[in-house]
């Protein structure tokens, strides 16, 4: 069977019209609302108010529908990258969008790492990324793209899936970061206290009160000075 990039759709007049656009739009809604558990070919049918047969001549399987729902986040990252002038703020934009999209979309984190993602939108990310650390690496850091994109890639990956598995605690438990902090300050503050842990100390000390959004630039910034450098 062809990949459902390349297989075109079927054509034909309907009393309810209905496109891999639609069903991509409706699956999405479905998945922010109810996580990708809740996601099914027969839901996302009733959404469109058709039968989940009718859906099979547009996307074969589930997995086919959870790759176009990835390629439309990365749509979102694509559309992003119109404000970015250079390679720095290019892989900036795409670390921004990239934690954007996964916010907005949580069911994201569950889909990326592994095997890459093939559809358009996914490639034009990818192409964004390496083109912008082939041209921060030069014409002599050929033989450091991959291990560079290699790098780049896997932070954001544990980074979104990071940040997106705590909001999600959260929720579960009723108890935010800041609450649990508090709820195991004392146990901490007393290994802590022992002087074993200098290092740790500090990193407990100045994180307790950084914001999210602060803290992922800055670790961005880290990152691409660390994947970027030609000496």
């Amino acid at each position: 069977m062809d990949l459902i990039w390349e297989r075109p759709e079927p054509r034909g007049r309907t009393l309810v019209p209905v496109d891999r656009g639609r069903i991509v739009t409706a699956a999405v809604a479905l998945a922010d609302a109810e996580g990708l558990a809740g996601l099914s070919m027969r839901k996302v049918a009733a959404e469109l108010h058709v039968s989940p047969m009718r859906l099979y001549g547009y996307v074969a399987t589930k997995d086919e529908l959870l790759d176009l729902m990835a390629d439309s986040v990365y749509g979102e990252i694509t559309g992003a990258l119109g404000d970015a002038s250079g390679w720095e703020s290019a892989l900036r934009t795409i670390a921004v969008a990239t934690r954007d999209s996964a916010l907005r979309h949580e069911w994201f984190v569950e889909l990326i790492g592994g095997r890459p993602h093939l559809g358009p939108n996914a490639l034009a990310v990818m192409e964004a990324t390496a083109s912008a650390l082939a041209s921060a690496l030069g014409p002599d850091g050929g033989d450091r793209l991959m291990a560079a994109l290699g790098v780049f890639n896997a932070y954001l990956v544990g980074a979104v899936r990071n940040e997106v598995t705590e909001l999600r605690q959260s929720r579960e438990t009723g108890t935010d970061e800041t609450e649990w902090r508090a709820s195991v300050g004392g146990y901490l503050g007393r290994r802590l206290a022992t002087g074993r842990y200098p290092t740790m100390r500090r990193v407990f000390e100045e994180g307790i009160e950084s914001d999210p959004a602060e803290m992922f630039a800055s670790e961005v910034a880290i990152i691409i000075r660390g994947v970027t450098r030609t000496e």
